[in-house]
């Protein structure tokens, strides 16, 4: 989207600017550590430990980073067009429902090398189709984006309720929830690749949709920066007026771009489903789609800073669980307040610093020009 402030490096946009506001959160985190009477430092190692320590601890931490890279690319991808899409949540739930029906309908018959690529077509159908209704009526009726989106979160939340009570469930069961898969419905572990590095994955459930994950990640990028459509996207986000001007066709941007956005948040439903519950459970997507809004914020909405903004919301999931254990004063709503507050500083208060950093690069060009000017 466009910014009201002059152009930056590369560095410090994607770099610096982040790296700060993350100091700042962590800094206000530690004090609110010390105000419940915890040692910051101590609260920090658990952090850091919890998530990093073992094999099956990073495992978890990358579990958590692939599902954020889904729904962070979601996000990413409306902003580019100057569209907010608040929706990733129901159009994950959405998503599952493209899941399940793949591997209820081939797990026990087939591999799942064969059933993954279906799933991965059906998450991103059901996700996509869930995601075209707010961008249509943006486009043809001029209802807000993030209004509809929003209610549409309630409508996918009832809508997974009815059928994994009335339709999907097994006979018999009480549980709201589907059957559990045969091999065919599940993902293989990445054991492999963390035993490259003499790490053993153990019960966590990182799992091969990781790798979509960065495939996904390499796309969009793709998408938004090599092609008509990724330019015409971010021609509209910058001037939706200029966009009119070129010919381009607003209603058919906003479309195609929340069909893009909503196929991505669906596809997250694959890591969880087929790689750690081999289910389809209520509240599968565990706030995922919001989190991804401030993914998106924190890796300025372009693939390369949304991978390391997913893995750190990983490692606050994980390393907050550590603390919350080893730390029984730190209760969990504790560690959801940290979160908050990198979100916070990520997001609403991203431009806090960036005037001021700003000011003091173009201060150093202008002294620089002022030494090439008296030298010459």
């Amino acid at each position: 989207m466009s910014t009201p402030y002059a152009k930056l490096p590369g560095w410090v946009e994607y770099g610096l600017i982040p790296l700060v506001n993350l100091a700042v959160a962590f800094l206000v985190a530690g004090l609110v550590v010390l105000l419940v009477g915890e040692n910051p430092f101590e609260a920090a190692y658990h952090l850091i430990n919890g998530a990093f320590g073992r094999g099956e601890y990073i495992g978890f931490t990358l579990y958590y980073a692939t599902t954020f890279i889904f729904t962070g690319l979601a996000v990413a991808v409306a902003f580019h067009a100057g569209l907010f899409n608040i929706g990733g949540e129901g159009q994950a739930y959405v998503g599952g429902i493209g899941v399940a029906l793949a591997c209820l309908w081939l797990d026990q018959v087939m591999p799942w090398y064969v059933v993954f690529p279906l799933a991965i077509l059906g998450s991103a159908f059901f996700g996509a189709i869930w995601a075209f209704l707010p961008g249509w009526l943006q486009a043809r009726r001029g209802s807000h984006i993030v209004i509809t989106t929003i209610m549409f979160n309630f409508i996918a939340s009832s809508l997974m309720v009815y059928l994994l009570t009335r339709v999907l469930k097994p006979l018999g069961s009480m549980a709201p929830q589907t059957r559990t898969f045969a091999e065919g419905g599940q993902l293989p572990k990445l054991d492999w690749l963390l035993s490259i590095f003499g790490l053993n994955v153990g019960t966590a459930p990182f799992n091969i949709s990781f790798l979509l994950a960065l495939a996904a990640a390499f796309a969009v990028w793709v998408l938004i920066w090599r092609t008509r459509l990724g330019y015409e996207m971010r021609t509209m986000g910058h001037s939706p007026s200029a966009a009119r001007y070129a010919g381009i066709r607003e209603s058919r941007i906003v479309v195609i771009t929340m069909m893009i956005s909503g196929g991505l948040a669906g596809m997250m439903a694959l890591n969880p489903i087929m790689g750690e519950q081999f289910r389809m459970q209520l509240d599968f997507v565990q706030g995922a789609g919001f989190v991804g809004i401030a993914v998106a914020l924190m890796g300025r909405s372009h693939p390369g800073g949304i991978i390391p903004a997913a893995i750190l919301f990983g490692v606050l999931y994980q390393g907050g669980a550590e603390i919350a254990f080893e730390m029984p004063s730190i209760s969990r709503d504790m560690i959801v307040i940290i979160q908050g507050l990198v979100i916070l500083f990520a997001g609403a208060l991203e431009n806090m610093f960036r005037p001021p950093i700003a000011r003091a690069f173009a201060m150093r060009g202008e002294r620089a020009a002022l030494v090439q000017t008296k030298g010459a």
